[in-house]
């Protein structure tokens, strides 16, 4: 029996400087969204990873939004604090707290309360003491939901705060995990991932994903500058590889099935695939179109269900395709076949769950309550796995 492989010595705390190889955009021109297609290189890593799991991604915060709050703080950028959370040794400088360390959204009542403590100003004081009011407890979330810390600043001026003081409200910059969208079986030296380019405008400014656009904009490729780590995890194929897989990822939920399914040709599992995939039309986001067409065509994936969720009137989601082939899927699941599911989990998720109690219910003639017992074993039988965010 061979030994069990050493745990690298990349991880969260250690992570790895790797090099994006490929960026490109998935979807077609005209798309309402922006998916893009990334290649991770692992070479001079001793990074592994199996089906299922996911790349942690350190991101940098764009540096016109850093420039901007440096500005406001009347500052150079060389100052140098120590920002409580992060325990760090020996103090760094505002540019490289504001830059790697600390994230620049999600401000709190707390930032709002030394507001009013320093502004000079008397209507932007007035305006402060209401918002940190107790009348004003049920409205201040959706007030700072709306802003970033950058935000703040610009709309109370007279409040002067120093860079070390500007730094003890922000919360430390965390890593984004992503799905990994590659069996290392088919590509042992990279890791491929799916992932949805986050860009909006909301009160009067331009609002960017930060992980996502560092990656899509700010990299350049084959440049060792992206830190990453391998994250575990407990989502995966059928062990058993002659067991079926019924894989639901309609979105950027679909890159742990492209993993899974090169994943289960590698290894010869004799299983059966069906996999759900949805989006908003077919013609601009058919994500990795030609690999399902290829897929389906050799008889790899037997069977692919699409749901385009605006070709139509009517909106076609995967938990309607689902419903659509109820007898056929009640049989997978009959048989022993494996049920997975991920992609969004405040409304996706649990349309697909409760479709799947229906189709339970309907076709293995089983009561509501039987059912629920029969979705409780095979969760416990690992049959039903969901990777959700």
């Amino acid at each position: 029996m061979s030994a069990p492989a050493a745990p690298s010595t990349f991880n969260k705390d250690n992570p790895f400087s790797a090099k994006i190889t490929e960026n490109r955009v998935l979807n077609k021109p005209g798309s309402a969204k922006e998916t893009r297609h990334f290649v991770v290189s692992l070479e001079g890593s001793d990074l592994k990873y199996k089906a299922g799991d996911s790349l942690g991604v350190f991101p940098k915060n764009r540096p016109a939004d850093v420039a901007e709050i440096v500005e406001r703080l009347g500052a150079s950028g060389e100052e140098l604090v120590s920002p409580a959370m992060l325990k760090l040794p020996v103090p760094i400088t505002l540019h490289d707290a504001l830059t790697n360390r600390l994230s620049l959204s999600k401000p709190t009542r707390k930032i709002l309360e030394t507001l009013a403590a320093k502004a000079t100003d008397a209507g932007e004081k007035a305006r402060l003491t209401e918002w940190i009011s107790p009348e004003a407890k049920e409205r201040v979330p959706v007030y700072l939901e709306e802003r970033e810390f950058i935000d703040l600043l610009n709309e109370y001026p007279s409040a002067k705060v120093s860079p070390q003081e500007f730094v003890d409200h922000l919360r430390k910059l965390m890593p984004r995990l992503y799905s990994i969208a590659s069996s290392s079986k088919a590509f042992p030296n990279e890791i491929h991932l799916t992932v949805a380019v986050v860009r909006y405008h909301m009160t009067g400014r331009d609002r960017v994903g930060v992980c996502s656009t560092f990656m899509a904009d700010r990299v350049a490729l084959n440049s060792p500058q992206v830190p990453v780590f391998v994250s575990d995890s407990h989502f995966g194929p059928p062990a058993d590889g002659s067991k079926d897989a019924i894989m639901v990822g309609p979105g950027t939920g679909i890159a742990p099935f492209r993993a899974f399914v090169q994943d289960r040709i590698a290894s010869g599992a004799t299983g059966r695939n069906w996999v759900f995939f949805g989006d908003q039309k077919h013609a601009t986001d058919f994500l990795y179109d030609t690999e399902w067409n290829d897929y389906v065509a050799k008889g790899q994936v037997h069977k692919l269900d699409l749901a385009w969720s605006r070709d139509q009137i009517l909106k076609v989601y995967v938990q309607d395709k689902m419903r659509e082939s109820g007898a056929e899927l009640w049989a997978w699941l009959k048989n022993g076949g494996y049920f997975f599911v991920c992609g969004d989990a405040k409304r996706m998720a649990k349309d697909v769950d409760v479709a799947l109690h229906d189709v339970i219910v309907q076709h293995g003639g089983m009561t509501t309550e039987q059912a629920v017992e029969y979705v409780k074993q095979m969760k416990k039988d690992k049959r039903y796995q969901r990777d959700v965010y």
